[in-house]
């Protein structure tokens, strides 16, 4: 058998393995979610929306002339300025089931954060949480939802022998609205409403809705996310990115927005028809076919993915949260669908988990993000 040999990703030829790797390794696997390839290719433009305030690098390993592991290095200078850190994010870690391969491709990710003055390797975490995070180390017969990467479980066996250990987890649900549900929630949030004189906001159409919110749920975002692990605040180029990706999945029947007397947003929820089933064919390619996939499954969805639900932090100890799960459990009611996947929760962030409780919950998968300290100039890691 052959050395490993590392090599940084510059040739449009690399560029092209590094994105194919993934998908030629879990072809078969049939819990194996791809990203949208065309979405995937932009981390390689100059002008890619995240490198105005992140560096990148980006590795494949051969053996022998044939790929047999990536990862990429992400230098997220806003979220170290935020936390007085000097951490570098891995991300897109993808091998064969040899410990050496691994070993070599974290190596070169660490060697790179020493080269910028890092003295800290965490992840699975990409450029911001709008991108696929933690990994996944329980839950692996069960199929991935678009927003979020799928990894076998030696992954998890090969980053702790390579020194790694968890620093947060996050855990992820299916909820159905419970057979004897007595409209209890509704009731609660009639009187929450009219308490604080909250009102939903409408809206006639998704182009209305993002004129109308868009800016104001961004905001909201930032508030109700910036104590979060790992989040940074929204950037123009984000807002911009995740607009027009809304334009293309969002449905009004599967968003609530409250706001308060003067019009102010203070709670938010949105979620997504699944669109896992439809892009597994094409391996995230947007051909004639997927692309009829995609509709059938925005019109016709069988399962919701929860996308962001976002409270004021004003509004968090005042029963907001029930508006929300009332909401949810009029989608979860609708014709056709079986159940939704609540995607990311950090483990001890209680006050979304215990609203869980309130619907037919399995717990059913389990995300990690690690972290190592590195040798710096000598001084034991």
């Amino acid at each position: 058998m052959g050395a490993i040999v590392i090599k940084e990703v510059k040739t449009k030829k690399e560029q092209k393995e590094f994105l194919n790797f993934p998908l030629k390794l879990y072809r078969d696997n049939p819990c194996f979610v791809p990203p949208l390839y065309s979405d995937e290719k932009k981390i390689f433009r100059k002008d890619y929306v995240y490198y105005d305030t992140c560096e990148a690098v980006y590795y494949n390993a051969y053996r022998d002339g044939k790929m047999v592991g990536r990862i990429s290095g992400i230098l997220q200078k806003v979220s170290n300025e935020l936390r007085n850190e000097r951490r570098v994010r891995f991300t897109r870690f993808d091998t064969v089931n040899d410990l050496e391969v691994a070993r070599e491709l974290f190596e070169a990710v660490e060697t790179w954060a020493l080269e910028k003055g890092m003295d800290t390797i965490c992840g699975p975490l990409g450029f911001s949480d709008l991108e696929r995070e933690g990994l996944l180390i329980e839950g692996f017969e069960h199929l991935a939802t678009f927003e979020e990467q799928y990894n076998a479980a030696y992954y998890g066996e090969q980053i702790e022998q390579l020194g790694y250990a968890k620093e947060v987890d996050w855990t992820e649900s299916m909820i159905k609205a419970p057979a004897d549900y007595d409209g209890s929630l509704d009731k609660m949030t009639d009187f929450i409403m009219k308490r604080y004189n909250l009102h939903f906001g409408p809206a006639k159409s998704v182009n209305e809705f993002l004129k109308l919110y868009a800016d104001k749920f961004f905001e909201l975002l930032d508030k109700s996310y910036a104590h979060l692990y790992g989040t940074v605040p929204f950037t123009d180029g984000m807002k911009k990115m995740m607009i027009s990706n809304f334009k293309l999945i969002v449905k009004l029947k599967y968003v609530a927005v409250i706001l308060d007397e003067n019009d102010n947003l203070v709670c938010l929820g949105i979620c997504f028809p699944s669109i896992a089933k439809a892009v597994q064919k094409s391996n995230g390619h947007l051909t004639p076919l997927a692309l009829v996939r995609i509709l059938r499954a925005l019109q016709k969805p069988k399962v919701l993915d929860l996308a962001l639900v976002g409270v004021d932090p004003a509004y968090l100890n005042r029963g907001i949260s029930t508006a929300v799960a009332a909401g949810l459990m009029h989608m979860l009611q609708s014709d056709g669908i079986e159940y939704a996947e609540t995607n990311l929760n950090l483990e001890d962030n209680f006050a979304i988990r215990n609203l869980w409780k309130r619907f037919d919950e399995t717990q059913h998968k389990r995300r990690r993000s690690y972290v190592k300290k590195l040798n710096v100039e000598g001084e034991k890691a």
